[in-house]
């Protein structure tokens, strides 16, 4: 039976099956611990019953937020307190048993309970089986955000979708309302 729990500073050491997945976006030490200390309802693992790492889910709840690996930001003057899932991956061997659904439903749970307009992610644009399925859980493009992702080897920057879910919160879904043009990088707040 798989296990959902907080992830721990010893999960650093044992995630590498997790985090080697060339979509996976990876982290120095210090950024985890980081999301660690501040966030650490928004940092899940999935384990095994063998005790092997399946995915791990990052968030942050943003006041302007999962492990999945997030966090809170954003205003709540403005509407734009949310949940920003900052990273949300599974092993490979361990795909397609809705171990992410399960992970982003956590998120989802837990920026409704500290008052989130929504939850917002990027993902690469090239990343369809991602896009697909964060459409299939309710999210929708919010934007795309220009040259978002660092490109490795001279290749071009790759854009991003800043992708939204409202939460109950949100009860006109104005958060969810798409941009017309893309932005940069630096216009994001």
């Amino acid at each position: 039976m798989t296990t959902l729990r907080a992830f721990t500073c010893d999960d650093l050491f044992r995630f590498n099956n997790i985090n080697l997945d060339p979509l996976t976006e990876t982290y120095g030490i210090p950024f985890y611990l980081q999301y660690l200390a501040h966030w650490p309802e928004y940092f899940i693992v999935a384990e095994a019953p063998g005790g092997e790492l399946m995915g791990y889910s990052a968030a942050v709840l943003m006041l302007f937020m999962f492990t999945v690996m997030g966090k809170a930001e954003g205003s709540v003057a403005r509407e734009e307190w949310h949940g920003h899932v900052t990273a949300l991956s599974v092993a490979p061997e361990f795909r397609r048993l809705g171990l992410a659904a399960k992970l982003m439903d956590l998120l989802e749970e837990i920026s409704e309970k500290k008052g989130g307009f929504f939850v917002d992610l990027f993902v690469r644009v090239s990343n369809q089986v991602a896009v697909n399925m964060y459409k299939q859980l309710g999210y929708s493009v919010y934007r795309t955000v220009l040259e978002y992702y660092s490109a490795s080897s001279g290749e071009p920057d790759e854009d991003a979708y800043d992708m939204r879910k409202a939460l109950s919160r949100d009860t006109e879904k104005k958060s969810v309302i798409p941009l017309p043009h893309p932005v940069r990088p630096e216009d994001i707040e």
